[in-house]
């Protein structure tokens, strides 16, 4: 899911009559994240076989690259739908609640470690791109411990549909019908970096105006 699917943590209603089960596993957005996380795989040794040396896999570096970039666009996919049906049909329960922010770390962070080793986003952006996932993950840990909420900006939602967007292209990184997609998965990567930085400033400072209002409400 995306970042505001994932700070959904109440269960809610699917309809007047049914309570949605939160321990409940067999659902259809349970069902696409865990295809998402069989996905990942797929993704990795893809990439993994256009940084093997081998002659006999020469030929096959372009198919293996457009494999993984196709996949990665068809995990995406799912992302967007299990947020989607989850909301549509009220539908939060604790294996998705889990499962599905570590398929999305998973899903991207791989991606971004292969494609440097593949020197094609440098190591400090893939640093960058990193913590702050890892960073914003604490936050939200932390604020949902005190009962908080950090709502998601405009940062966060271009952020991740630029990052979703030039991983594929570097993956693939060829230049169909003239379309450059190593420059093209690069300058999206780098406005990805830039705004994740500016992003988690955001959240930062939402989350210290939130804490900073309690402690004036307690004091009154």
């Amino acid at each position: 899911m995306t970042e505001q699917d994932n700070q959904q943590s109440m269960p809610f209603i699917e309809d007047s009559a049914n309570q949605v089960d939160e321990w409940e596993i067999d659902n259809l957005p349970n069902r696409l994240t865990i295809f998402r996380m069989l996905l990942i795989p797929v993704i990795i040794g893809s990439l993994f076989m256009n940084m093997t040396d081998y002659d006999w896999i020469d030929q096959y570096k372009k198919m293996f690259g457009y494999i993984a970039a196709w996949t990665f666009v068809l995990a995406s996919v799912t992302d967007f739908f299990d947020g989607y049906f989850a909301r549509k049909r009220g539908i939060v329960t604790v294996f998705g609640s889990f499962l599905d922010p570590i398929a999305d770390k998973f899903l991207v962070v791989s991606s971004l470690i292969l494609l440097q080793g593949l020197g094609r986003i440098p190591v400090l952006i893939v640093i960058i791109l990193v913590l702050r996932e890892m960073y914003i993950t604490s936050l939200r840990l932390l604020a949902s411990d005190r009962g908080l909420t950090v709502p998601v900006g405009q940062l966060g939602k271009w952020k991740t549909a630029f990052q979703m967007i030039g991983i594929p292209f570097l993956m693939a990184y060829d230049r169909p019908w003239g379309i450059p997609m190593p420059l093209l998965g690069t300058v999206f990567i780098y406005l990805a970096s830039i705004i994740s930085m500016y992003s988690a400033l955001e959240y930062s400072i939402g989350l210290v105006r939130k804490i900073q209002t309690i402690r004036k409400n307690r004091n009154v």
